[in-house]
This record gives C-alpha cells, sequence and structure tokens, in this order.
C-alpha cells in the first residue's frame, strides 16, 4: 500500500524540488502539496481539521519564515510561522500518528565551535530567525516521539526561489564587480540532495527519530561558492570577485555554519 505523503509550504524551492523529482515518480508514495492559501499552519483548527480528513503517514514541513534581516525588526511574525505554526503541526501530526519531516537550521548554533556542528552541540542562536526556529525544535521534541528534524545549511536552487547561487548569476549579468564576504564558512547545500536525502527517509522507513544533519559536506566561505557559482556558468571572465571580511547585515550571523551530517 503507498504511503501518502504531505508536503507543507510547497511553494518554496524545496518544496517545489520535491514536487519536480518525485510528483510523477512510481515510487509508492502519494504526495499532497499544499501551499499557504490552501493550508496555513499558523491555523490550528484548520489544520487539525485538515489532517483528520486526509490521514497523511508523513509530514514533510517546508513552510517557514526565512527573512533573517526582517526577523530582526518584525520577529514576531518568525516565531509565528517557524515555532508556534510549527507546535501546530506538531499536534496535528499527534494526534493523527503522522511522521513528522521537519526542515531546521544551521542557525540555531552561535557559530563559535572550530568544528563542524553535529546533531548533539548544544544551540545557541543569535540572531532572531535562529531563535524561532530552535523553538520548533523544542515544541516538536515536546510534542512528538517519532519525528525528524533536519537541519541543513546555506540551501540553493538552481532553478527556483530566492538565493545565493541565483542572485550571484543575476547579479553577474548587470555587474562588473561584486563585493563577497569571507568572514563566515559553511557548507552550501543543494536543494535536489536535500530531497533526495528526506524521501528516502520516508522510502527506506527509517525509525532513526531525532535529529539529523545534512548537507553537501563540502565547506567553503561565501566568496569561495559564489567563485564555483561563477566558473559553473561560465562568468568568472566577466566579472570580478573581491574579498571583504566584514558584511554589513543587521542580523548577527554565524561564522561558523559547517554541520556534520549524522
Amino acid at each position: 500500500m503507498n504511503k501518502n505523503v504531505l508536503v507543507t509550504g510547497a511553494s518554496g524551492q524545496l518544496g517545489k524540488t520535491i514536487h519536480e523529482l518525485f510528483s510523477e515518480n512510481n515510487i509508492g508514495l502519494d504526495f499532497t502539496f499544499v501551499i499557504k492559501q490552501e493550508l496555513d499552519i499558523t491555523r490550528r483548527e484548520n489544520l487539525i481539521s485538515f489532517f483528520n480528513q486526509n490521514m497523511f503517514d508523513y509530514c514533510i514541513n517546508c513552510a517557514a519564515y526565512t527573512n533573517v534581516e526582517q526577523a530582526e525588526i518584525t520577529p514576531e511574525s518568525a516565531y509565528k510561522i517557524n515555532a508556534e505554526g510549527v507546535k501546530n503541526l506538531a499536534e496535528a501530526c499527534k494526534e493523527t500518528n503522522t511522521i513528522l519531516i521537519h526542515i531546521s537550521t544551521d542557525y540555531v548554533f552561535d557559530g563559535e565551535k572550530k568544528e563542524p556542528y553535529t546533531a548533539d552541540d548544544v544551540t545557541n542562536p543569535i540572531n532572531e530567525y535562529g531563535k524561532s526556529k530552535l523553538q520548533g525544535e523544542i515544541y516538536i521534541k515536546d510534542i512528538l516521539s517519532n519525528y525528524f528534524i533536519v537541519r541543513t545549511s546555506w540551501l540553493y536552487s538552481k532553478k527556483y526561489g530566492n538565493n545565493f547561487y541565483r542572485t550571484i548569476i543575476n547579479k553577474a549579468k548587470t555587474e562588473k564587480q561584486l563585493s563577497i564576504t569571507t568572514e563566515q564558512i559553511g557548507c552550501p547545500t543543494d536543494v535536489v540532495n536535500l530531497s533526495n536525502y528526506i524521501v528516502s527517509l520516508i522510502h527506506q522507513e527509517s525509525i532513526q527519530f531525532g535529529i539529523h544533519h545534512f548537507s553537501d559536506k563540502k565547506a567553503m566561505t561565501w566568496y569561495d561558492f559564489a567563485e564555483e557559482i561563477l566558473k559553473d556558468n561560465n562568468l568568472s571572465s566577466e566579472v570580478k570577485l573581491v574579498m571583504v571580511k566584514k558584511y554589513r547585515t543587521f542580523a548577527r550571523r554565524p561564522k561558523n555554519s559547517v554541520l556534520k551530517n549524522l
């Protein structure tokens, strides 16, 4: 019998990629993709009613507030989705025996560690976005036993959404020089690889519940990543990259975002 899988926040780069890769594949999974207008995780009663009517085996939660800068200005918006919305989702999953696969972030750490972060390392977010995502994790752990919290880092899609990869390509078409920071180090993660990892958890019926880390493993600075992006798209000769140590942002960001995969 096929497993029923709900994907929330399906209009984002991860939801769109899962849809592209798996919605028509005969792999024993029946997907339901919903965008915010169809299912808002901050509306608890509607959410629980939807779960009771459909009875899913798994829920992949891609719904999130991801504007790191704006979260510093209006943190209540980030908490409403990343914390309270996730709490609602966890409660709906508990009531219907649905296994939750929730996407979290490297920003739950402060970035002061010199080595890659493991799933067991102590969290200490330094911005409101990270704090809201951590609160979502705490709610899941308090409410559920059967869950996967998948922390990832520097997620990008070559096709969908607003992300660093697509931003560099777009800027390279109009600007002759780009200033890119070397202050942060992390592991850029292709959304295709994350999608495959998430679906593999379901397909293999994994019972390794808890917190997982997933990234593409190769650590680099944003400058290094920009260099790779330009090379991949034959744009290296079109644009000059300039290293900058400090990069002015409103939100503090962890200097080390490297995650050690589970």
